[in-house]
């Protein structure tokens, strides 16, 4: 079943920023009760955010640099690569991809170093929490305070536990790039202490998998607190979503909507799944069209080479009416207006 195109949004950023062209790799977004848009993108190291101008454009592009709230964060030290964004009692919530990267081959003769170099850049393993006051993002307000997970060596402290997973260490340690079928956090979601986490990678015999976390803030920092058997410090929960991985998650009402595509980079089917009541979830049950624990809702059309949504958020127009609001990296030229200048679109719920 193809979705249905309600309306599109125009979206106006600001190209003078940091010389980045915004819009052309929107990776994750939320909105506030505002009704601000905020934005990560996977090439930068800020979250942006645009205001309404009318009721199908935003714009009055401002930027909030991450290393202002996150001391860690070091803009020379690469992109935060920010795959998830989502706003929950009074905090925009942030997750970096926590995945390696394979150099691209250049050029019209393939060069194997280029293809053996891994890099891991430590700003990707961010994940954390930052208050929102009078429309921007500060490092407190009132009782509300930025905090997130500590980071140990080049990665942090969730990283350190999943690596002694008896089915995710073997490929963490291998130090295998996301666009491999590495380890790829695409995806947040939030209620309360329960954190959920979507992976884009790995996909393991065609099924995906979606962590589920507990935290507590304390000085700064969130700590990862039991939740699994033995004190274990997450949850595992397998989708089987036709071979693809998880791209982006939200809240529609109890149920969490998951936005699936190719876990490798290329072309291939987005769609959008239902998954009801995740926080009854026990861990390591698969959910899948068979048993009805997941349901298929629609796709979401892509083009040769782009348009691929990577960020979603349920939206009500102002006509009252439900709608899923999808943001696209590589946007197709038709989408493009000008420069900075880009539309995203609305699908009917």
């Amino acid at each position: 079943m193809t979705a249905y195109l309600y309306q599109r949004l125009r979206l106006q950023f600001d190209l003078q920023y940091e010389g980045i062209e915004w819009g052309s790799d929107l990776s994750a977004i939320a909105q506030t009760p505002d009704h601000l848009l905020w934005f990560g993108s996977d090439e930068a190291t800020s979250i942006e955010c645009l205001s309404p101008l009318n009721s199908s454009t935003f714009g009055n592009h401002r930027s909030f640099p991450l290393n202002q709230i996150f001391p860690d964060i070091d803009p020379e030290q690469g992109e935060v690569d920010i795959e998830g964004l989502k706003y929950n009692e009074g905090y925009i919530w942030v997750v970096g991809s926590h995945s390696s990267k394979r150099s691209k081959a250049k050029g019209k003769k393939v060069n194997k170093g280029e293809l053996v170099e891994i890099e891991r850049e430590p700003n990707r393993y961010l994940l954390g929490r930052i208050p929102v006051q009078n429309s921007a993002l500060v490092q407190r307000s009132q009782d509300l305070t930025a905090a997130c997970l500590q980071r140990e060596g080049t990665s942090n402290r969730l990283m350190v536990a999943l690596a002694e997973d008896e089915m995710l260490g073997s490929i963490i340690s291998s130090n295998l790039p996301s666009k491999d079928n590495g380890f790829d956090i695409e995806g947040i979601a939030v209620s309360e202490d329960r954190i959920f986490l979507g992976l884009r990678g790995p996909v393991l015999r065609g099924i995906a998998i979606l962590l589920e976390l507990k935290v507590k803030a304390e000085n700064g920092i969130l700590e990862l607190q039991p939740i699994g058997k033995e004190d274990q410090l997450y949850r595992q929960h397998f989708l089987d979503l036709g071979g693809m991985g998880i791209r982006d998650l939200c809240w529609h009402g109890e149920d969490l909507l998951v936005l699936a595509g190719p876990t490798m980079d290329l072309d291939g089917t987005i769609s959008v799944y239902r998954l009801p009541d995740p926080l009854d979830l026990k861990a390591n049950r698969l959910a899948s069209l068979d048993n009805e624990k997941l349901a298929f809702l629609f796709e979401i059309p892509h083009s040769l080479g782009g348009d691929r949504a990577e960020g979603i958020i349920p939206y009500t127009t102002d006509w009252g009416d439900q709608a899923l609001l999808a943001v696209y990296d590589s946007p197709h030229p038709n989408r493009v207006l000008k420069p900075g200048d880009v539309l995203a679109d609305l699908w009917k719920l």
